[in-house]
């Protein structure tokens, strides 16, 4: 009976093998595999402990977002915070009206263009970015300890230089779905 089971793994193993697209050939030279597995497991922990926060309450990442940079900014437009976001008003639209209904954030109309709406954090809303911002901040302590004034610079102007370079044009796999 073992004997047949080897086979019959060994065969399925062959089968497989034939269904799988040949792969590209990648230069691991032109790729920065290493930095980019450094940036996905440093923003998957970064995000980790505001996210069990936020899991508490029914609300995501999209809701930390706003809090964060409403109360960074208090007073800034909706068009601000879209332009920030680089969402559309439709993706903003729900998580706001969540955040103003629970009373995290209160929308006032502005005092030049009554249409316009200003967005402020509530007393419950600062409360909240500074509960999400606290465990980040001591990761990035505990991340740059050691470090001297010039190599946290670096680490600022490395960050400056991924945020501020225009987006890269996707290529465009051939003969895939």
């Amino acid at each position: 009976m073992k004997g047949n089971t080897a086979v019959a793994r060994q065969s399925a193993g062959k089968a497989a093998k034939k269904e799988l697209p040949e792969m590209p050939v990648v230069d691991d030279k032109t790729i920065d595999f290493e930095t980019i597995e450094l940036l996905f497991f440093a923003y998957r922990d970064f995000v980790s402990d505001p996210d069990a926060i936020l899991a508490k309450i029914g609300y995501g990442r999209a809701h930390h977002r706003v809090v964060y940079f409403v109360s960074r900014r208090p007073g800034m437009t909706v068009a601000d915070l879209l332009n920030i976001l680089q969402i559309t008003k439709q993706s903003l639209a729900r998580v706001l009206k969540e955040l103003i209904d629970s009373g995290y954030i209160r929308q006032i109309a502005g005092p030049a263009d009554r249409r316009q709406r200003r967005l402020y954090p509530t007393l419950a809303g600062r409360e909240l970015a500074l509960a999400l911002s606290e465990p980040q901040s001591l990761r990035i302590s505990r991340a740059l300890e050691g470090f001297d004034p010039e190599m946290r610079a670096a680490v600022k102007h490395f960050l400056e230089g991924m945020s501020l370079t225009e987006p890269m044009p996707p290529s465009v796999p051939s003969g895939g779905e």
